[in-house]
């Protein structure tokens, strides 16, 4: 098993996109996750990294709580390796999927990027940095798992390190049953960033030592406005999710491995505690005035009132019931930038989407 500096020794040819340095706390989970060696909450096991590999790998959530993250993980220390995936609107360019004897016309969420409005039908294995999650089909016996059931939204960022080297993509696709429960597949950009032409269509990296983060939330899905979908490289995209990806990968603690203080301290004796109306807020960003879709988007006691966090019966009753929402991700309570992030009739009012009173 190598840690993190020693893959630095092993750092493959530099590949045209500008890659990110990797923020500190990032390196701190990176050797933790390998030092622990294997996951102790499983979402959900029984899968392969690669065909012919043992089905030790897995979904994991040890810091589904504290920094709000899933990631995948083998055991022995082991991640997942790096497949290429070559769905989608290929179009031309320059690519490998055309030699790969394994490329759907379409990803999952199609439609949703269609939605979007953007000049694109889907997303482009050549242009967009995107991770397949999940997995799904009706072969029997076939291992399925949906990441929703976590909170991890489709289109939501994800950021993956590899080898020497951090990039931010969007969750993008899922694996049909058409082969073994796999794990660990990118778009063909993705991966060419990552490790050059040593990946293609029908070349995959090996060895498991890739580390994906997918964050959970709403506030982790950048929408038809925090993402270039027209881009025309893959450059031009992966930047574009810079600044919501940082402020993502800010939710890890420093430390890595170590949840945050406050998830592991006790509360103060009941003479000492805040009273009913502020109760404690461990969930930094969360805490009571932040906006929310649900009340899993609130720290502790806090619930979503009116699409902000708060006491229950501390805001105004709740408005009338929206209008039908067609555009999942984007219905009311969701976070937004512009009307456009917003399903049908909804608007974006103080960056979330709900009815306009004024219509």
């Amino acid at each position: 098993m190598r840690s993190f500096d020693a893959l630095l020794l092993a750092a493959l040819a530099a590949s045209p996109a500008l890659a990110r340095q990797i923020p500190d706390n990032v390196k701190s989970l990176y050797n933790s996750i390998r030092a622990q060696g294997s996951c102790k909450n499983i979402l959900k096991g029984g899968f392969y990294s690669q065909e012919g590999d043992s089905k030790n790998f897995a979904y994991c959530g040890d810091h589904l709580s504290d920094y709000r993250i899933m990631y995948l993980q083998g055991t022995g220390g082991n991640l997942v390796n790096m497949d290429i995936d070559c769905d989608g609107a290929l179009g031309t360019g320059d690519g490998s999927c055309d030699s790969s004897e394994d490329t759907q016309g379409e990803t999952s969420f199609k439609d949703t990027v269609a939605g979007y409005k953007k000049g694109i039908k889907d997303l482009n294995a050549y242009v967009h940095s995107f991770v397949v999650l999940g997995n799904e089909g009706k072969k029997s016996g076939y291992v399925t798992f949906d990441p929703t059931s976590v909170q991890v939204e489709p289109l939501s960022i994800v950021a993956v390190v590899c080898g020497n080297q951090m990039f931010y993509g969007v969750w993008g696709d899922t694996n049909g049953d058409d082969g073994p429960p796999l794990v660990g597949e990118v778009s063909d950009a993705l991966g060419r960033a990552c490790y050059g032409n040593a990946v293609n269509g029908n070349a995959a990296h090996d060895a498991n030592d890739v580390l994906y983060i997918a964050f959970t939330g709403g506030d982790a899905v950048p929408g038809a406005n925090g993402a270039n979908w027209a881009a025309s490289s893959f450059s031009a995209f992966e930047s574009s999710l810079g600044t919501l990806g940082d402020k993502l990968v800010a939710r890890i603690g420093s430390s890595g491995g170590t949840p945050p203080a406050s998830s592991t301290t006790a509360k103060p004796p009941a003479s000492t505690t805040k009273p009913p109306t502020q109760p404690t807020c461990s969930w930094t960003g969360h805490c009571a005035g932040a906006s929310c879709g649900s009340d899993d988007d609130c720290s502790d006691d806090l619930t979503c009132n009116n699409g902000k966090c708060g006491n229950s019966g501390s805001t105004s009753p709740p408005p009338p019931p929206p209008p039908s929402c067609s555009w999942a991700g984007h219905c009311a309570g969701a976070s937004c930038s512009s009307d456009d992030d917003c399903s049908d009739d909804l608007a974006c009012i103080s960056k979330v989407c709900a009815v306009d009173p004024n219509n």
